[in-house]
């Protein structure tokens, strides 16, 4: 499901005035990355099937949704379906209209029937009638069970939507948050809040209509599902009642009714081959897809149809956003530590005043830890520092009562108003330190690798099962009722005859005992 969410291409005219497909992004491709190691062709052996629209030979793209002889290829798997469908219409249309004129030019019925066929035809209409009704049966617990499966993968999409849209807008707001509140003016450089806004223009241009796009899509997509359920159900409940009591009024023997439902039928098969088609379309489409995706989760390193379609960037762009988030958290923690260095623990003289000096007193403040050293590599927190976990926790009691004019008149390192600026940063550095490895995901398209092998382990089995059993159970409708059609008129001409020569022979019977009687 995400493919089809996340597909977003469009065609441009090149020089010569061909069309070629390029790929919108939402951020740039580096050039480098472009020229991959290898290319890998997703589903290749699933997806080997014979391209009418390429003299039917054998496709050998694999799967690609955006290349036209994949969908030809997959939908010459409906074609058998379709056929049969065509030759039904043609062929039982004309039967029925010669039938019609046979009746409308035969003067007498003929006398006399035979028992094996009328015994055999009986037989067959029961077999047919108990194939449909079961087919109804499978095709009713195989939409109910279909529905399930895409509503809880659309369910899964649209939470990991939302898992997105949360994080990025905590961590925009942390952002927000360090550009409203400072610790002191004087310490935040122009290159710092260059890099917050570098770094917000990035979030939002991963973020932008995310969530509501994913959503808007699912909608759509649950609603289309509903009305093809509805239609299923509508099928099978209709489809029932036409075969039972085309049987029953096969049974009875009355062939105006039996005509009638048989022109509706004949309609109906037709209609049904063609749905079970598009069904059987479906059906390869969903388990073509499942397959891509997880080759395509087992081979992270390779060029595939996919990377055209997702909204993922290189890993040059990737490392440059988790590079600016880690040189944000850097600065932050260092400019929390430089006051606390250079002000909070330094007992200045009365004569200074505030910024500087409020009167602060007591234990030294313990430094925050700084995830990165200088050159942003990892850095292990030493004894005496705080982490970002706990240090709002650690520094409350630093805080000391304030005077209106802002000095301290109890012992304390900070005043609150320093306390909730440094909190501030500290808030910023915590979900930058804990939220850029996810922007990385999201960017690189881990985030959806590891999206695509949850949706392949716990959904696609039952997107491809399911699928199935409403393909295979409209099938069997549609071939039970189609047989059931010719069996209607045979049993219903016998069951005629027999009647007729039924009364054919009382009529014999009573003529011969008024001979004799007269004798």
């Amino acid at each position: 499901m995400f493919v089809f969410v996340s597909k977003c291409f469009t065609e441009q005219v090149d020089s010569d005035g061909e069309n070629v497909e390029v790929v919108q992004w939402t951020t740039r491709r580096s050039l480098a990355e472009t020229v991959r190691n290898w290319t890998l062709i997703l589903a290749e052996e699933r997806t080997r099937r014979k391209d009418p629209f390429d003299g039917f030979n054998h496709y050998d793209g694999g799967w690609n949704i955006s290349d036209k002889h994949y969908w030809s290829s997959v939908g010459s798997t409906a074609a058998p379906l379709l056929i049969i469908a065509g030759f039904w219409f043609i062929l039982f249309g004309l039967s029925l209209l010669l039938i019609c004129c046979c009746c409308c030019c035969r003067r007498r019925e003929r006398y006399g029937y035979s028992r094996i066929a009328f015994v055999f035809s009986l037989n067959l209409l029961v077999l047919f009638t108990t194939a449909a009704i079961v087919g109804c049966i499978l095709l009713y617990i195989g939409q109910g069970k279909f529905h399930n499966s895409t509503t809880n993968t659309l369910d899964y999409v649209v939470n990991q939507a939302n898992t997105v849209t949360e994080k990025l807008g905590d961590l925009s707001e942390y952002l927000s948050a360090a550009k409203r509140v400072g610790v002191d003016q004087d310490f935040l450089l122009s290159d710092f809040q260059n890099g917050i806004d570098k770094l917000q223009l990035m979030i939002h241009s991963v973020a932008s209509n995310f969530g509501s796009k994913t959503k808007k899509k699912s909608k759509d997509i649950q609603h289309v599902f509903n009305i093809v359920r509805l239609a299923f159900i509508i099928v099978a409940a209709f489809m029932l009642l036409l075969a039972f009591f085309g049987f029953v009024f096969s049974i009875l023997g009355l062939r105006g009714l039996v005509y009638f439902l048989v022109i509706i039928g004949w309609i109906l098969v037709a209609g049904m081959f063609i749905l079970s088609g598009i069904l059987a379309l479906l059906h390869n489409v969903v388990s073509d897809t499942c397959v891509a995706m997880d080759e395509w989760v087992q081979n992270p390193t390779a060029y595939t149809a996919l990377d055209d379609l997702l909204p993922c960037v290189d890993n040059a762009t990737a490392q440059e956003t988790l590079l600016r988030s880690k040189e944000v958290t850097y600065q932050l923690v260092r400019v929390v530590n430089t006051i606390i260095s250079n002000v909070s623990n330094v007992n200045g003289l009365p004569v200074v005043g505030p910024p500087i000096f409020f009167n602060q007193s007591g234990p030294l403040m313990p430094a925050l830890c700084n995830p990165f050293n200088s050159d942003l590599t990892d850095r292990q927190c030493v004894a005496g520092e705080v982490d970002l976990n706990n240090a709002t926790v650690v520094w409350k009691n630093y805080r000391c009562q304030v005077s209106p004019s802002g000095i301290c008149n109890s012992p304390g390192r900070i005043t609150p108003t320093i306390y909730k600026a440094m909190m501030a940063k500290v808030n910023v550095s915590f979900g930058l330190y804990n939220y850029s490895p996810f922007l990385v995901g999201l960017q690189d398209c881990s985030f959806m690798r590891e999206a695509f092998a949850e949706i392949y382990n716990n959904h696609c089995f039952g997107l491809r099962q399911h699928s199935k059993w409403v393909y295979i159970g409209l099938t069997l409708v549609s071939s039970a009722v189609m047989l059931s059609l010719i069996c209607w008129v045979i049993h219903a001409r016998d069951r005629r005859q027999l009647q007729r020569t039924i009364q054919f022979d009382q009529g014999l019977l009573s003529l011969f005992s008024l001979n004799l009687r007269d004798s």
